[in-house]
């Protein structure tokens, strides 16, 4: 089986070692700059919290054509960098290879195999013009959420912090015999990787947080544990979580946690930049129309009003143009 990590920076690198220690499939990495000159000089290092560390040497390179068709390519880039990559991922297709999104937010193949009168629509805050769609069609995409945290401590060298659960789900709710086989590959390398049938319910319980936290911190600075424990920006926070929950349960998604329990569990991470904030402050684009932008686009699809999600993009959009991260 032949695997490749598509923009293999902290979580890519992190899964890709995890797999590569285990075996049972070849992996490659597509990265670029001093990450990967470091990782082809010296190899990708890991280390991960109470383990010793883990160096291993994948086949390292910037060129996908390099790398050849794969059985699954496993794209792990923030979500406004899709687009520019579809290009680069095509010499990676083969006939049935797979997609793995694990991408934050509403994915481009949101509505792919979704029942009801909106299936097959495009987003245009996440595919504007269609090409992700095309080059990247939903029949090839499995949907992947993302629980780890890890960053890039130096280049080539990854530091995993907590968490590792990937969960998995096709866009039909099915249990593939690709679904399978990468799941099963995953759990051997001490990964957790279970596949739900309705990957939409968890996307949502996820982005229900990020939509809030992550524009929030934007704005004001604040870290987790400040967002959730002044009672005003809490309250905001559970106002923009309400407004969506209210959106997703018109696209028929039910949330198993109350606000309050999602909220809590933010809390419990403590003093933590959630990564809007991190890239405000180290002026890189930043996720907005990913994490905010398309809850408030599917809004409109279903006919309900969000207005403070609507006032928060708009001034997290300003604040990012005025950094030149948007």
């Amino acid at each position: 089986m032949k695997i490749c990590i598509f923009g293999a920076g902290a979580i890519g690198g992190y899964l890709g070692v995890k797999l590569a220690v285990a075996g049972g499939a070849d992996i490659s990495f597509v990265a670029r700059g001093p990450h990967l000159a470091a990782m082809r000089a010296n190899g990708v290092t890991l280390r991960s919290t109470g383990e010793e560390s883990v160096t291993v040497q994948p086949f390292c390179t910037d060129n996908p054509a390099e790398a050849g068709p794969q059985d699954f390519v496993i794209v792990t880039l923030k979500a406004h960098s899709l687009a520019g990559a579809a290009d680069q991922i095509q010499p990676l297709l083969g006939p049935d290879t797979a997609i793995v999104a694990a991408i934050n937010g509403i994915p481009w193949w949101y509505f792919y195999k979704h029942p009801g009168e909106l299936e097959d629509r495009r987003l245009a805050t996440i595919d504007p013009d269609g090409s992700i769609w095309q080059k990247l069609h939903p029949r090839r995409a499995i949907g992947c959420i993302v629980y780890p945290a890890a960053e890039i401590v130096e280049p080539g060298v990854i530091e995993h912090t907590y968490g590792d659960r990937f969960t998995l789900g096709e866009p039909d709710g099915s249990r593939s015999e690709r679904i399978t086989a990468l799941s099963e590959l995953m759990i051997a390398a001490g990964l957790k990787a279970p596949v739900r049938p309705k990957i939409r319910d968890e996307l949502w319980v996820k982005l229900w947080g990020n939509l809030a936290f992550n524009p929030l911190s934007a704005l004001t600075g604040a870290t987790l544990d400040v967002l959730t424990g002044t009672p005003d920006l809490r309250q905001l926070c559970h106002t923009m979580m309400t407004e969506a929950q209210a959106i997703a349960e018109a696209l028929g998604i039910r949330f198993p946690i109350s606000i309050e329990k999602r909220i809590d569990g933010a809390a419990e991470v403590g003093s933590h930049k959630p990564s809007m904030l991190q890239d405000l402050e180290r002026g890189r684009p930043m996720e907005i129309d990913a994490l905010l932008g398309s809850v408030v686009e599917l809004g409109g699809m279903v006919g309900i009003d969000a207005p403070i999600c609507r006032s928060v993009l708009a001034l997290v959009r300003q604040r990012a143009r005025s950094a030149g991260c948007y």
